[in-house]
């Protein structure tokens, strides 16, 4: 019964520190990311079809920084937004995107890897935007996915987080 308990514990810390050790190998340097906007609810009702779906692909310059904060290539804050509540885990992260202003609301993140080349994020979003004195509800999702491309970022640089 003893041998059970030490090789059942011995095999639960081999799999935290191998879970960690993939989050610490994540590596800085420049990421594809293609991304997805689909609009649950739009300010705008009569673009909804015209609004997202389409995917978008775009270089980011990932800082060691970023990687040891994120664990990845960190969510890029709208105006008068703030990045908050962000919990690292080996083989992920979460977080929230808090807005106040012309748009409030809050997004949720949640970013998920496999290995150190490879990331997927998915932000939902709810909140509100101001149109004149009127204020109309909002709600999107942007489901995104990063690929490593290589250690130099070349002419892409580093977004600044707020």
């Amino acid at each position: 019964m003893r041998i059970h308990r030490k090789l059942f514990w011995l095999v639960a810390c081999g799999l935290v520190v191998g879970l960690t050790a993939s989050a610490q190998s994540r590596k800085p340097g420049l990421y594809v990311v293609t991304t997805t906007m689909t609009w649950q609810k739009s300010p705008f009702p009569g673009m909804m079809a015209h609004m997202g779906r389409k995917p978008h692909t775009t270089k980011v310059c990932v800082t060691q920084a970023e990687i040891d904060k994120y664990g990845t290539a960190p969510p890029r804050a709208q105006r008068d937004c703030k990045i908050e509540n962000v919990v690292k885990k080996a083989n992920g992260m979460t977080a929230e995107e808090v807005c106040t202003g012309p748009m409030s609301g809050k997004g949720d993140i949640q970013a998920s890897w496999t290995d150190a080349t490879h990331t997927t994020t998915k932000v939902h979003y709810v909140g509100a935007m101001k149109m004149g004195s009127e204020s109309k509800p909002i709600e999107w999702t942007v489901e995104s996915t990063s690929v490593y491309e290589g250690a130099d970022c070349g002419k892409v640089k580093p977004m600044k987080v707020k």
